[in-house]
């Protein structure tokens, strides 16, 4: 029967899979012919030597006190201890008489059932040694040929594997046919009903970042590292590198030549045009980079909502929004922060106004003039809260002010605190708001109120909002997305123990 181990080591070779994987398969489908001609009530089992290649088969009986009167199949694949001591004396309960069966004359219908258990278990095993190579490829680039192309999405033969590529992933007016040879990024490998799936794609950043490192050798030495990269792919990318070394100039490695190495990614690319921008720590630096070629003549940070405010001349707004909002939104992406971009003349309008309101809130609030307001306003005071805050000392060393009116308008912006808190507690009485929903960090008294009002009473019906939600009801320009979903968490954190916490947390800040 060396014939069997010949074939078994010639499908092992050809499939790339172990060959005793492929004799398994073999043992298991002569059982299932085993069973078809004994009785399938049988616990019937094949055994094909490794050397020889001589195929034993033998009836498997468990030895039992009595039958179970549940199972139909237990008087087939089991015997009475009484009855089994007579055919071997010291065998026990729990142990097995093993009856030699001979040899199957192999029929038709046999011999397709076991042909067909072979493939099915060398198909299985094929999937599995295909699956555990390409989840460690993960993140690398591919090359090869089309093999279908339906509705936009491409099946490419990878050699020992198959990649789906869905239409999302071609670049735009990328038109496959059958026979293309093609170059792609592996995001992910997963299991599936239909056995594993690997998924490329020719639009994930990190395609652009590998294909950067297959072309600049800097790169692929680790003295230049990409930072980070942003795409509408087919169309226009930027991608943010630094140097290690401060002899080499990260953005002209990566040019090349006349341009030889970043064109040799743009024509990968179907002529997508990319941007190579120098990466800095400096946030404000980085981002008037990123905007490039547009001018920037102010850049205002707010770290607190993670909101950057560009100030660029009239005649370059265009330029930095870029065509459908490309270049503003790249440079989002790449930098991690918000842009608003806004012209000189809207800034200026913006800051009038913004000093007005706080002039209008000084002036009301204080019972003060104009004057004082404005000198409030120019000190960079913003809130009433803000001169509480400040000592009678400080606020006594602003020009025009001595400690007498110091301590009054220390005095008075106290006194309107207090009695904005007493009418606070007043009116969330009278809407049934909880102690405990006022008492969360991070929401003002208004912000409370507006909850109230909005049927938000307690701590559960907080808890119950989306991030979203919180924002709409309090004002989206009071609250961030992470400094709302923070606020639920917190409302939310009598409903986990510690551990589920730790996990939602992780889970609402993406």
């Amino acid at each position: 029967m060396q014939e069997l181990l010949q074939v078994a080591d010639a499908v092992a070779r050809e499939k790339n899979i172990d060959k005793d994987v492929v004799i398994q398969a073999m043992e298991e489908a002569i059982q299932k012919a085993g069973r078809s001609k004994y009785g399938y009530d049988h616990d019937i089992r094949a055994v094909i030597d490794r050397k020889s290649g001589d195929i034993s088969l033998f009836r498997y009986r468990e030895v039992v006190e009595a039958f179970d009167p549940e199972n139909p199949e237990s008087e087939a694949k089991c015997i009475l201890v009484k009855d089994a001591k007579k055919i071997q004396k010291d065998i026990e309960l729990g142990g097995f008489i093993v009856d030699k069966l001979p040899p199957l004359d192999f029929g038709r219908i046999a011999a397709q059932t076991a042909k067909q258990v072979i493939f099915q278990k060398v198909r299985d095993a094929e999937r599995e040694r295909m699956f555990e190579e390409y989840q460690d490829r993960v993140g690398e680039i591919v090359s090869g040929v089309v093999k279908r192309v339906e509705y936009g999405n491409v099946t490419i033969d990878l050699g020992r594997g198959e990649g789906y590529m869905r239409r999302q992933d071609a670049l735009p007016r990328e038109h496959f046919k059958t026979g293309d040879r093609v170059r792609a990024y592996i995001f992910d490998v997963r299991r599936e009903q239909r056995g594993p799936q690997i998924f490329i794609s020719r639009t994930h950043p990190d395609f652009l970042a590998k294909l950067f490192k297959q072309e600049v050798p800097e790169i692929y030495d680790g003295v230049i590292e990409i930072k980070a990269v942003a795409r509408d792919p087919g169309s226009r990318a930027k991608i943010a590198v630094i140097s290690r070394d401060s002899s080499i100039d990260p953005v002209g490695a990566c040019v090349g030549m006349r341009g030889s190495r970043v064109q040799a990614v743009v024509g990968e690319l179907q002529g997508e045009k990319i941007d190579i921008i120098p990466w800095t720590q400096d946030v404000a630096t980085f981002v008037v980079n990123a905007l490039a070629p547009a001018e920037v003549t102010k850049v205002v940070l707010d770290e607190d909502s993670n909101r950057l405010d560009v100030v660029v001349p009239d005649d370059q707004l265009s330029l930095a929004i870029g065509r459908r909002g490309q270049n503003v939104r790249l440079a989002t992406q790449l930098s991690g922060w918000n842009i608003d971009i806004m012209t000189e003349a809207e800034e200026s309008e913006r800051r009038q106004s913004e000093f007005k309101t706080r002039s209008s809130l000084f002036m009301e609030a204080l019972d003060v003039d104009e004057v004082i307001a404005h000198l409030l306003v120019v000190e960079g005071f913003t809130s009433i809260e803000d001169i509480v805050e400040t000592s009678i000392d400080e606020l006594a060393r602003i020009e025009g002010f001595d400690g007498d009116v110091a301590a009054e308008l220390n005095n008075r912006a106290a006194n309107f605190l207090a009695a904005k808190k007493i009418e606070f507690e007043k009116t969330a009485k009278e809407l049934g708001i909880s102690s405990e929903l006022t008492g969360v960090a991070g929401l003002t008294q208004d912000m409370v109120l507006a909850l109230g009002n909005n049927g938000v009473k307690t701590l559960d019906d907080l808890g119950d909002l989306a991030g979203d939600e919180l924002r709409d009801i309090v004002g989206q320009d009071n609250l961030t997305e992470s400094q709302a979903n923070n606020i639920i968490m917190t409302a939310r954190a009598g409903w986990f123990t510690e551990e589920e916490e730790q996990a939602a947390a992780e889970a609402a800040n993406g």
